[in-house]
């Protein structure tokens, strides 16, 4: 494992599954820690590219995407021994409409949903058939993807949806066109403020069409990077922005579990997002049975972690833990398969 692990999934034996980028590789564990990948991690045969998003659906299956090879991987019943290259490029569906898939989610209907970091909207096919693929419009640079009780779709765009959003991905594609440097994108969004210019989060209703009032901007969101729903079908999204670090909370569909007069998309948390606690530039966010929101720092300095750093400051490149904001959220079961379940 290197370059730690955006993708993380728990199948229904209690087995981690870990996509590591550095290493372009897929590392199954039990719950006691044993490997059941081999040592250099499942590669298929070195195949594989530069990993992200992994989940575990329903009936067993695994789904795993690539961003760097725009690859999508499956492993039928969650045999680590059985993976498959679905499709790799633009080769053919569903990778012909990903642009860089970064995360995914399957919904109550057996559909997979998938955002795209090189593109501005979300994929969806049927799990038996991932040739029909269908294209649905949401924001600049998708990252995180989430699904609630009732089949609607929360996508977090890094970029947002304003013209100076789209004129920085644009710039991105361009650069990564040529060579597979992220640099731009992590200062671009490090530099982001929250509002009408930052970044956004959509919401797809589960035909495709766009919730009222989507995209959803506010000053707690100004890089959104992943998204959790909890028992009550409210979300709660990381950040990949700015020195101090913050979480967004907002109303998720169900309303009635919100304040009098919220709607959908209305921040719950302060105007700034919930903030303290070590937060530094975020990825992952997840909430567990006891409603514990668990965020997952990823960098602490960016002029750390590119090959111009100096040496003495070389090791602030990394972000510093885990920060737990106890008992926040609604609970959740675990582990998570499919869309979030509140705890019973």
């Amino acid at each position: 494992m290197q370059g730690g692990t955006f993708g993380a999934a728990v199948d229904a034996n209690d087995n981690a599954w870990l996509t590591s980028y550095g290493s372009k590789s897929i590392t199954v564990f039990d719950k006691n820690g044993q490997p059941l990948s081999p040592p250099d991690g499942i590669t298929l045969k070195g195949q594989l590219g530069l990993m992200q998003g992994i989940i575990v659906t329903p009936s067993g299956d695994v789904w795993a995407v690539g961003i760097s090879k725009n690859q999508l991987v499956y492993f039928p019943k969650g045999d680590p021994t059985k993976g498959q290259l679905i499709c790799e490029g633009l080769d053919k569906e569903p990778c012909r409409s990903l642009r860089g898939p970064f995360h995914l989610g399957i919904d109550q209907q057996d559909r997979i949903w998938v955002t795209s970091a090189a593109g501005d909207s979300v994929v969806r096919f049927p799990a038996a058939d991932p040739s029909k693929a269908e294209t649905f419009k949401t924001g600049y640079s998708g990252s995180g993807l989430a699904i609630d009780s009732k089949g609607n779709v929360w996508v977090t765009n890094r970029l947002g949806n304003s013209a100076q959003g789209k004129a920085a991905f644009e710039k991105f594609v361009e650069i990564m066109r040529k060579t597979y440097d992220d640099a731009y994108l992590v200062r671009t969004m490090f530099a982001q403020h929250g509002g009408a210019e930052g970044g956004s989060v959509s919401l797809l209703r589960p035909d495709g069409s766009e919730y009222p009032g989507s995209p959803f901007t506010g000053g707690s969101l100004p890089g959104p990077w992943a998204v959790a729903v909890d028992g009550d079908d409210n979300v709660w999204v990381s950040q990949f922005a700015g020195a101090s670090g913050q979480i967004a909370h907002l109303c998720g569909v169900r309303t009635e579990t919100c304040s009098p007069g919220m709607k959908t998309g209305d921040q719950i948390s302060p105007p700034a997002g919930y903030v303290g606690g070590g937060l530094q530039m975020q990825v992952d966010i997840d909430i567990d049975p006891a409603g514990n929101v668990w965020v997952g720092n990823n960098w602490e300095d960016i002029d750390s972690c590119f090959p111009d750093a100096k040496e003495a400051l070389s090791t602030r490149c990394g972000g510093q833990g885990v920060v737990i904001f106890y008992g926040m959220a609604k609970p959740v079961r675990a582990p998570q398969i499919g869309p979030a379940q509140p705890l019973r």
